[in-house]
């Protein structure tokens, strides 16, 4: 059953990642199902983890689609969630006096859509709204950061992955800005 916000959700009782969805079939072919569990050992960003690792992380996740526009966060609002992107484009974006909500990056599949719920005061430092559609593993970041202290070696294995993700983020943005401004310190 699908409505206009996408597959419909269904809880699979007695299973891990007991978030379930039912995609389109072909003709003659059953309905594909994918748990959450399913979803998460297949994203790039948590390659490598233990099943009882991902299994953990399913329970503070579900699939959702974002259409064009949707607005996941709005800079400086609490940071109370992150996503996974598995398909489509989510645009950072600063707001800016006089112009409005201006794009700065754009994160797409296979990347992970949001930090600042690690630090406090957990606050977004960025706005993110879906530049097209957009399917993501969306996660409670409250349960996510309990997992982490519960658990020190998920918590390093987690923060180690999304400070990469930092540090190659920062150095895209240099790589933009030398682009822009030559070594005078003038737009090229």
């Amino acid at each position: 059953m699908e409505d206009s916000n996408g597959p419909s959700l269904r809880r699979m009782p007695g299973r891990p990642g007991a978030t379930a969805y039912a995609g389109t079939a072909t003709t003659m072919e059953a309905p594909m199902k994918t748990t959450t569990l399913d979803l998460l050992a297949e994203h790039p960003f948590l390659a490598g983890l233990s099943t009882q690792w991902l299994e953990l992380l399913s329970y503070q996740a579900h699939p959702a689609v974002r259409h064009l526009g949707h607005r996941l966060f709005h800079e400086n609002h609490p940071a109370e969630r992150f996503w996974l992107v598995r398909s489509g484009r989510i645009a950072l974006d600063i707001h800016v006096v006089g112009r409005g909500d201006v794009a700065i990056d754009t994160i797409g599949p296979g990347s992970v859509v949001g930090w600042s719920w690690l630090f406090p005061p957990y606050r977004w430092h960025f706005g993110a709204v879906a530049a097209e559609q957009s399917a993501v593993i969306e996660f409670n970041a409250a349960g996510v950061r309990r997992l982490m202290n519960d658990d020190p070696r998920l918590g390093y294995v987690l923060t180690t992955r999304f400070m990469s993700v930092v540090v190659d983020r920062l150095q895209a943005t240099r790589v933009r800005l030398l682009d822009i401004y030559d070594g005078s310190g003038s737009k090229a």
